[in-house]
C-alpha cells in the first residue's frame, strides 16, 4: 500500500526527499524485513498470551524423548504470528498488482487456512489426527493446480532470453499457446532479446543450466507444446504438495523448521533477485524472468517473520507454529521456486525437508515389508522423522549411530548448519556446469 501510495504521489507531481526510494527493490526488501520482525515481536507476546488464555496447548504423545513431556501445554497455532508478520509488510511494500505477489498471498492464505483447520480439530475437538490426510492433499493439489495454470496461462508470466536462433525458436514455439513473442533491445545492456512464454526451467550441472519440460512430450508441434505445459502443471502440483508436507514433517523440534525455512527463504530471495535482474541473469547465464523482483520483497517479509517468530520458538519454545505455520512455509518456498524457475534445485536447497520426508517413507515401507515377511516390523531408524532418530537410544534398528541421544538444541543447530551449506551449494550450482 505504501508502494502504491508513493507511486500515486509521484504521478500527481508530489516531490519530497525520499519519495523515489520505494522504486528500489533493495530498499523495500530491507523495510519488509524490519517491518516483519517488528510485527512478530510486537504481536507475538499478545498472541501467545491469548493462546494460553484459550488453553490452546499442544497435546504431546509420550515417545520416550528427553524433555518431551515438559512441552505439554505449550501454546500451538503460533503460525498466526508468522502469517501476520508476512502479510502486513507484503501488503505495505510489495506491488499488489504483480501476479507473482498475488500468487504468494493466495498460497499463504490458502495453506494457512488448511493448517488452521487442522490445528483447530486437534485442539478444540481433541482429535490427535486433525484434519484427514486426504483433505490436506486435496487442498495442496488444488493450490498446485491453480499455481501451474496461472504460470501457464497468465500473459504477464514470461521469460526473456538473449536473442539467438535456437532460443528464439524455443520461446516462439512455446508462446504460440498464449501470447506473442516480444523482440527488443535491453536499454541497460544494449542486448537483443526475445520475450515470451516457455516451459524452460533451471537444472544444475549441465552446460546451459536449462531444461525444457516439453522434451518429455511424445508429440511435436502444438500438441507437443500443450503436453509440455501439462507436464509442467503436474510438476507444480507435486512440488507444492511435497515441499509443504516436508516442512510439516520437519516441524518437530524447537526452532528447527523455523530456522531451516528462514535459511531456504534467504537463498530463494537471492535467486529471485538474480533472476529478476537482466544484467546479473545475463552474466550468470540464467533465465531472466521480468517482474520477479517483487518476489524478493515477499521473501524478505518471509525471512523477517521467521526471525521474529524464532525469538519465541527457539529452545525451550514458548509457542509452536503448528500446521498453521508449517504448511504455508513450505508452500511459499515451493511457489516462489516455481515462479523463478528453480524448482529442480529444491532437492538440494530443501535437502533437510527432503531427507526428513524420505526417512518417513523408508521407515514406513521397511516396517510394513518386514512385518509381512517376518511377522514383526523392523526399523531402519530408531524413530522417524529423522530428527527424532538422534534423540533416541536403546531401540533395535538397522542404524544405531549415534549410540547416545543428542540434546535437542544441538540437533537443531546442526541441522541449521547443514541447511546453510545446502543453501551455498544451491547458489554455487549456477556456475558449476
Amino acid at each position: 500500500m505504501i508502494y502504491h501510495l508513493f507511486e500515486y504521489l509521484q504521478e500527481i507531481g508530489c516531490d519530497f526527499p525520499g519519495i523515489g526510494l520505494v522504486k528500489y527493490i533493495t530498499f523495500r526488501a530491507m523495510m519488509a524485513i524490519m517491518t516483519a520482525l517488528a510485527v512478530a515481536l510486537y504481536f507475538g507476546p499478545k498472541i501467545i498470551r491469548k493462546l494460553q488464555k484459550l488453553q490452546i496447548g499442544e497435546e504431546i504423545r509420550d515417545l520416550g524423548l528427553e524433555g518431551q513431556m515438559a512441552k505439554k501445554g505449550t501454546p500451538t497455532m503460533g503460525g498466526i504470528i508468522i502469517l501476520l508478520s508476512i502479510l502486513i509488510p507484503a501488503l505495505l511494500f510489495a506491488d499488489l498488482t504483480n501476479v507473482y505477489v498475488i500468487l504468494l498471498i493466495v498460497t499463504t492464505l490458502w495453506l494457512g487456512f488448511i493448517g488452521f483447520k487442522d490445528d483447530s480439530i486437534k485442539v478444540f475437538k481433541k482429535n490427535k489426527e486433525g484434519l484427514k490426510g486426504k483433505y490436506k492433499i486435496i487442498g495442496q493439489v488444488t493450490l498446485g493446480l491453480i499455481v501451474g495454470l496461472v504460470l501457464c496461462l497468465n500473459s504477464h508470466v514470461t521469460i526473456r532470453e538473449k536473442r539467438s536462433a535456437e532460443k528464439g525458436n524455443s520461446i516462439k514455439a512455446a508462446t504460440e499457446l498464449s501470447g506473442e513473442v516480444t523482440v527488443g533491445i535491453d536499454e541497460s545492456t544494449s542486448t537483443p532479446y526475445m520475450e515470451g512464454k516457455s516451459t524452460i526451467t533451471t537444472i544444475p550441472f549441465v552446460k546451459n543450466n536449462q531444461f525444457d519440460y516439453s522434451w518429455f512430450s511424445p508429440f511435436t508441434g502444438k500438441a507437443g507444446e500443450i503436453a509440455g505445459w501439462i507436464i509442467y502443471i503436474i510438476v507444480a502440483i507435486f512440488v507444492v504438495t511435497a515441499v509443504s508436507n516436508g516442512t510439516n514433517l520437519t516441524d518437530g523440534l524447537d526452532g528447527l523448521a523455523t530456522g531451516v525455512s528462514a535459511i531456504v527463504g534467504t537463498a530463494i530471495g537471492v535467486l529471485a533477485y538474480l533472476s529478476g535482474n537482466f544484467i546479473y541473469a545475463s552474466y550468470l547465464n540464467i533465465i531472466y524472468i521480468p517482474y520477479t523482483g517483487e518476489v524478493v520483497i515477499y521473501m524478505a517479509a518471509f525471512i523477517g517473520a521467521l526471525i521474529g517468530f524464532l525469538w519465541f520458538n527457539t529452545f525451550p519454545a514458548q509457542v509452536f507454529m503448528g500446521d498453521t505455520g508449517s504448511l504455508p512455509l513450505g508452500g511459499i518456498i515451493a511457489v516462489a521456486a516455481l515462479i523463478i524457475r528453480k524448482e529442480l534445485l529444491l532437492p538440494i536447497l530443501c535437502g533437510i525437508f527432503f531427507v526428513e520426508s524420505l526417512s518417513v517413507i523408508i521407515q514406513t515401507t521397511y516396517f510394513k515389508y518386514t512385518k509381512r515377511k517376518y511377522g514383526e516390523g523392523r526399523r531402519v531408524f530408531k524413530m522417524s522423522p529423522l530428527h527424532h532418530h538422534f534423540q533416541k537410544s536403546g531401540i533395535p534398528a538397522l542404524i544405531q549411530s549415534p549410540a547416545r541421544p543428542i540434546p535437542e538444541a544441538k540437533i537443531v543447530v546442526r541441522f541449521w548448519i547443514i541447511a546453510i551449506l545446502l543453501c551455498i551449494m544451491t547458489i554455487i550450482t549456477l556456475k558449476i556446469r
